[in-house]
């Protein structure tokens, strides 16, 4: 079994360690985990590995956050791909920081990556893991809090969140959505 795994970020180094940014985190430290490496590949950073006899390919569109959509869907085609076997890692402002909630389908929040996923691909179904980062921010500057930096408490936590997520990653891999729900949901 073939799955993608799409991490939702910005690409440049001003945006590396901003909240937006944990998609990529996420697959960077899953990636090290399966021992594999990412390069350059048509619009994304892409990665390969196997897990427990499933095949992952594991994307970081480069095409800015809110256009993702196309390099999902190109991805999805050009490795015949089941849209049941997508999962997309994004930021959460509406959950608490470090929580992990894996769903098979719903809405996209407000979130401007998964909007262009959902308008490209015609559907909400599909996985996604949303990644919580909080919502400390006045009214209006959303903006500004989800391409800020961690603040110091958080840098402390992120790494055994990170970690959390990558778990939840493997699972759905290898147990399926369900599983994973149960398993990893609020963890």
């Amino acid at each position: 079994m073939k799955f993608l795994i799409v991490g939702l970020g910005n690409p440049g180094a001003e945006y590396a360690q901003t909240r937006h940014n944990v998609g990529f985190k996420t697959l960077d430290l899953l990636a090290q985990e399966l021992g594999t490496t990412f390069s350059l590949d048509k619009a994304v950073f892409k990665a390969e590995a196997k897990y427990k006899g499933r095949q992952l390919v594991l994307i970081k569109p480069i095409t800015y956050m809110n256009l993702s959509g196309k390099a999902v869907n190109y991805w999805l085609q050009n490795e015949k791909i089941l849209l049941s076997n997508l999962l997309v890692v994004t930021d959460d402002i509406s959950l608490p920081f470090g929580t992990i909630r894996i769903k098979g389908k719903g809405s996209d929040g407000g979130h401007n990556g998964l909007k262009d996923i959902e308008a490209i691909l015609k559907t909400q179904e599909y996985a996604r893991l949303r990644f919580g980062v909080g919502a400390d921010f006045p009214k209006g500057r959303q903006a500004d809090y989800v391409l800020g930096e961690w603040n110091a408490d958080e840098k402390t936590a992120l790494q055994g969140r990170l970690e959390v997520a990558v778990a939840a990653i493997k699972s759905f891999s290898f147990e399926g959505l369900s599983m994973a729900m149960t398993n990893w949901n609020n963890k």
